[in-house]
């Protein structure tokens, strides 16, 4: 039987509602919390979780 552990929320920790197996792979999937309801974008393989960080949108000069 394969491993599967529950995703923790990267910002507080909690467990989400997803689950990942040893062998699942995600790449740019938006993970939501329900408790502090905050989404964030996750790459998983081999049961580590990565959290992609995005840049922020910058101002044009004109």
């Amino acid at each position: 039987m394969k491993k599967t552990e529950w995703i923790r929320c990267p910002v507080c920790g909690n467990k989400t509602r997803d689950r990942i197996r040893e062998d699942t792979v995600l790449k740019n999937y938006p993970l939501y919390c329900p408790k502090c309801k905050q989404e964030a974008l996750i790459e998983a393989k081999n049961l580590q979780i990565i959290v992609i960080k995005e840049p922020d949108a910058q101002t044009q000069s004109r």
